[in-house]
């Protein structure tokens, strides 16, 4: 072979291959390439194999599809009671539009990161310093609608910001770590005062139920005292009238024994023996006593006596001694 068609044939090979390296493009999944024909738009190359036009298309910008977590640097921003807060996020947004993402903006990427460090300053400037730690949500909506309204001819979605870090100055961090103790203090001595009002409220309560069990036991045990004393002046009265009953009965069982031995032959006689006995007995015994007597005028003689004895029995009337 003739070495110049040779040299020809190598360089002709080397030529298709550089043309098949730079217009021959594989897409990777989730990437999309903006195509320029002659400087102009010509299309947007999705995931997969393409072929490009040599020497009029070239691959003018590259993107990604998928969600790019953008960190927003910190910003000093001022809060509405004028205290100086540095402030930082993070940014989640989603290429929607290749195209308006090449041509709507020189960069995205910046654009967007300053949209929302804009709006940071104007929303935080509109909170007083204790609201910012309280109204993160709040913050964080108003950024994405402010960024993501803007973005929109950018061909960007935004999804969501976050508040990382709110950062105040040294004197207002010493002031709140202050104020925070006071706090917690504050906590704890309504704490321990409502501790203590239970407590209080539990003993009332536990010395009223004890007096109330006290009450209830003096005023049972008054009732069992009464009780106890009804049933023993009832236990008395029985007794009692049982002794009265069993007098009675050894009495009327005793008088007719008596009458039943008058009634016998010299029994009437034996009466009579037995009251003037008895009338001798007293006599001496009253004259034992006193000094002064009225004697009656038949005192010695004992006969009168046992006749007035036997008339009583006779008439069965009391015997009267009162004679002068």
């Amino acid at each position: 072979m003739n070495p110049a068609l040779a040299i020809i044939l190598i360089g002709l090979v080397i030529f298709l291959i550089f043309l098949f390296v730079k217009y021959i493009r594989v897409v990777p999944q989730n990437e999309a390439y903006v195509v320029e024909r002659l400087g102009k738009y010509a299309g947007t190359l999705l995931s997969g194999f393409h072929v490009l036009i040599p020497f009029l298309d070239r691959v003018a910008y590259r993107h990604t599809l998928k969600e790019q977590v953008i960190d927003v640097p910190p910003q000093i921003c001022i809060t509405r009671d004028n205290i100086s807060v540095d402030v930082d996020g993070v940014l989640y947004m989603t290429v929607m539009d290749p195209q308006s993402a090449s041509y709507g903006v020189s960069n995205y990427y910046m654009a967007a990161v300053q949209m929302a460090q804009t709006t940071m300053r104007s929303v935080i400037g509109k909170l007083e310093l204790d609201k910012t730690f309280e109204e993160r949500e709040t913050i964080n909506a108003e950024i994405i609608n402010a960024v993501d309204k803007a973005s929109a001819p950018w061909g960007v979605k935004v999804n969501r910001y976050e508040v990382k870090n709110i950062t105040p100055p040294q004197s207002i961090k010493d002031a709140m770590e202050k104020q925070m103790r006071a706090e917690r203090e504050k906590r704890a001595l309504i704490a321990e005062s409502e501790g203590e009002k239970m407590a209080m409220i539990n003993k009332a309560e536990g010395d009223k139920q004890a007096k109330i069990n006290i009450a209830e036991g003096e005023r049972q045990k008054l009732i069992n005292v009464s009780e106890g004393e009804k049933q023993k002046r009832i236990n008395e009265a029985a007794g009692r009238a049982q002794e009265i009953e069993l007098v009675a009965q050894a009495t009327a069982h005793a008088l007719k024994l008596v009458g039943d031995a008058i009634n016998s032959e010299g029994g009437k006689d034996a009466v009579s023996l037995r009251i003037a006995e008895n009338y001798l007995v007293e006599f001496g015994k009253l004259a034992g006593v006193n000094n002064s007597l009225i004697i009656p005028a038949n005192v010695t003689d004992i006969a009168s006596v046992v006749a007035v004895g036997k008339q009583v029995l006779a008439a069965g009337r009391p015997l009267n001694l009162d004679k002068s």
